[in-house]
């Protein structure tokens, strides 16, 4: 995606955004409510006309190979709704009729858990178990790229957690997946990289872990050394910001890969570092800063 801009009216919905997935990556965007996320995948997915910029999905235009696009790329969309009184088997093999070359329906509800729902109606079902037939239905197709819009919201912890398992194993089936979500946890456990966009703009985008270096303040670590050992021994690791003594309590304040730096010199000096306690900035906390340095609300941002 290069440029994408799409407007509704006088309100800007999204203003320039581009980016790149890579095969076989999960890529997430986050965001505020209303900052433009999933007019940005719908654009990409083909359901909305993008009022400038180029979109393309494995070498085809969205628009213009609307037609082709759909037979390799699966949506779950924020908002969805089936028949009430569909079964679940019926809904499943209903999609697949749409796909020239669609993946076994019998074989889907296995690897999701769906086999002893066949016979069930959508109603009945829970909100774990309606997701994972979201899941299924974006999948039916036989696709090479899933594209999920709010899976895990409203979901109990339990069904949170069987969820992000549905995800890796679709990536393991050898399937690209862009996912919009609010929760931040779910980005850092499931993402490779994660774009930040905030007023319909990109503000940030980068792996998890380097946009939540984005954050600020360094990883501090707290231990307890087995035996004494020179100050010198730390504080010239090169990852090493601050090193302060407080009884027989060390903190070592730093960048990059500290704690591992840390363990190792330790060793090498004869001495183990025991009751360590680790804190590093997190997903979260990038998010709070940046949204907040874009001049926009970040009460977008759910914790479960």
């Amino acid at each position: 995606m290069d440029g994408l801009r799409k407007t509704y009216g006088p309100v800007t919905a999204v203003d320039g955004v581009s980016f790149t997935v890579g095969e076989g990556e999960i890529f997430g965007i986050i965001g505020p409510n209303g900052a433009g996320k999933t007019t940005t995948v719908e654009c990409l997915s083909g359901l909305r006309v993008p009022d400038s910029g180029a979109i393309r999905v494995l070498g085809l235009d969205p628009q213009a190979d609307r037609a082709e696009l759909r037979q390799c790329v699966g949506v779950q969309l924020q908002e969805g709704s089936l028949p009430p009184k569909i079964k679940v088997g019926e809904i499943l093999e209903l999609f697949a009729s749409f796909y020239a070359h669609p993946a076994d329906p019998g074989e889907l509800m296995d690897a999701l858990g769906l086999a002893g729902k066949r016979g069930s109606y959508f109603r009945r079902l829970s909100g774990g178990l309606k997701q994972r037939l979201s899941i299924a239905l974006a999948l039916v197709g036989g696709p090479r790229i899933a594209i999920l819009d709010e899976l895990t919201t409203g979901l109990d912890p339990q069904a949170r957690q069987d969820t992000w398992q549905l995800i890796e194993r679709v990536r393991d089936r050898g399937v690209s997946v862009v996912l919009v979500t609010h929760f931040m946890d779910e980005a850092e456990e499931l993402c490779d990289r994660v774009m930040l966009i905030t007023g319909g703009r990109v503000a940030a985008l980068d792996t998890p872990a380097g946009l939540a270096g984005h954050a600020g303040g360094g990883t501090h670590m707290r231990f307890v050394p087995t035996g004494p050992f020179a100050g010198q021994v730390l504080a010239a690791l090169p990852e090493v910001t601050a090193l302060e003594r407080q009884g027989e309590r060390i903190t070592v304040s730093g960048n990059g890969d500290l704690v591992s730096a840390v363990m190792r010199a330790l060793m090498a000096a004869g001495v183990e570092a025991r009751d360590v306690q680790v804190e590093s900035p997190s997903l979260d906390d990038a998010y709070l800063r940046l949204t907040r340095a874009a001049g926009h609300d970040p009460q977008g941002a759910l914790r479960p």
